[in-house]
């Protein structure tokens, strides 16, 4: 039946609309879509449904990153992707786990829509040039100049040194005891010098407008932030009542460790953590309710 060729494949196409659009409403709006133009025609004449539901989904993604592109830039404050707590297993892939990174997402919002379809379908589903190019509508050729020129932007924007995933863990449970101590020498000696710290809020929950940058200023907002008072302070001026417990701990987000703070069991604040050299080069901060309903 249709619906049962489509569902063995709705994983995927999720996965895919995912990495290109950096939402998962985004995504499912568009798996959705995706649906309704297979449930209209003819799937007898399809010989490859995979091959098919991803050249549909990947271009109603494009599509649509072109329209949602123009809202961001109005968005309040810094745009941070949204987040997901576990990820379905739809390919064996080394890449396919880390393309969903925080920091990586983040630098593929600077892509164009064509160049991060192109990456992601590349770089996380090691698609053929001749299939890409066939999914985008272009030839071999210009889907190889767009990947390299795509993975040339991504390289010279991502961090130098990939980390190992222990010591990742290892220093985002230190985040989480010093800030959950109100610690600020331990939390500073923790940052880089030209530590930046990137806040989402979207306008409706306490994140900085604007990227602070430097040790001493991060490390200052991050006490007012991320330890227990400041959360207790921030959930008491919103006047919601009694305040919930509060914990910080350490769970996977996009594939990666990161400090997730909750109130009552619910996520508050989620800090996601860029390493190098054995300190934190950047730290994003979501702390958009729209953007952990995932979670």
């Amino acid at each position: 039946m249709a619906i049962e060729r489509f569902e063995e494949h709705r994983d995927l196409l999720t996965a895919v609309a995912y990495r290109v659009l950096g939402t998962v409403t985004d995504a499912e709006d568009v798996v959705q879509e995706a649906w309704l133009r297979w449930s209209g025609v003819d799937t007898a004449e399809v010989e490859d449904d995979r091959a098919y539901l991803i050249r549909v989904t990947t271009r109603l993604s494009i599509d649509r990153l072109r329209r949602v592109k123009a809202r961001r830039e109005s968005y309040v404050g810094p745009w941070l992707p949204e987040l997901v707590g576990a990820v379905p297993d739809v390919a064996e892939h080394a890449e396919l786990t880390a393309s969903i990174e925080l920091a990586l997402l983040v630098v593929l919002e600077t892509l164009s829509p064509l160049e991060r379809a192109v990456f992601v379908l590349r770089e996380a589903f090691a698609l053929p040039y001749a299939e890409i190019g066939e999914i985008i509508g272009r030839t071999e050729a210009t889907a190889r100049q767009l990947a390299r020129r795509a993975k040339q932007h991504v390289r010279e924007r991502r961090p130098r040194f990939e980390v190992d995933r222990a010591e990742r863990r290892r220093l985002t449970e230190r985040f989480v005891g010093a800030a959950s101590d109100g610690d600020l020498d331990a939390l500073t000696a923790m940052l880089a010098h030209d530590v930046s710290l990137v806040g989402d809020g979207g306008g409706k929950a306490k994140a900085p407008v604007r990227v602070i940058t430097g040790c001493e200023k991060v490390a200052r907002f991050l006490l007012s932030a991320a330890s227990a008072r400041g959360v207790r302070k921030f959930l008491e001026s919103l006047g919601t009542g009694p305040t919930p417990d509060i914990e910080t701990a350490v769970a996977d987000v996009n594939g990666a460790p990161a400090a997730v703070v909750t109130a009552g069991g619910r996520p508050v604040s989620v800090f996601s953590l860029v390493i190098q050299d054995g300190l934190i080069q950047t730290v994003f901060l979501v702390a958009n309710p729209e953007k952990m309903s995932r979670l």
